[in-house]
């Protein structure tokens, strides 16, 4: 039998984005949270912030993030934000102080971050793991085969959004321990 070497992580990266819209190669990173965790959940380093945006970037914003930032007040904030390369820097040393390897990712729908970091933040992405642990895919398999939801507010907030996703998560995990 041959040993496969396994992924050896002892941390996860959980992140979300807020962007100006869905189109990676034209919408625009306005907000970023990251935890990072060990395999028990619990927090060890967190970040977040704001990123400023030139208005000609937010004027081309979809309809359906207008509304969702001018309703959760990120929209306001937008213009006082520090500059997207400050905020390149500072999530890159985060990155490098919690993972001697590359980080994986976690989160919901994570691989749509992952490429926005890809397109939008090279020096990032070259931090990171090629394997994700995506919320979504347990979401799928626990509301479609167990019949089992986790609800969730939908703030549309960076933090919140990782908050939940972590719940979203422990929620399901847990359900296979109960039976």
């Amino acid at each position: 039998m041959t040993d496969l070497k396994h992924d050896a992580s002892s941390r996860l990266l959980w992140i979300d984005l807020e962007m100006t819209g869905l189109d990676v190669a034209n919408d625009r990173i306005i907000e970023i949270a990251a935890i990072v965790t060990d395999f028990d959940f619990n927090e060890l380093d967190t970040y977040e912030s704001v990123i400023f945006q030139p208005p000609e970037v937010l004027s081309h914003m979809n309809e359906w993030s207008r509304e969702a930032t001018v309703a959760n007040g990120l929209i306001d904030r937008i213009p006082a934000a520090p500059n997207e390369q400050h905020v390149v820097n500072e999530f890159s040393e985060l990155i490098k102080l919690n993972f001697k390897e590359p980080a994986v990712l976690a989160g919901n729908s994570v691989h749509f971050d992952r490429a926005f970091i890809k397109q939008w933040w090279p020096d990032v992405f070259n931090l990171l793991h090629y394997r994700i642990l995506d919320v979504s895919s347990f979401k799928i398999v626990m509301q479609n085969k167990y019949h089992v939801i986790f609800n969730k507010k939908e703030t549309h907030r960076a933090m919140d959004d990782i908050r939940e996703s972590i719940a979203e998560l422990k929620f399901y995990l847990n359900y296979f321990t109960k039976k």
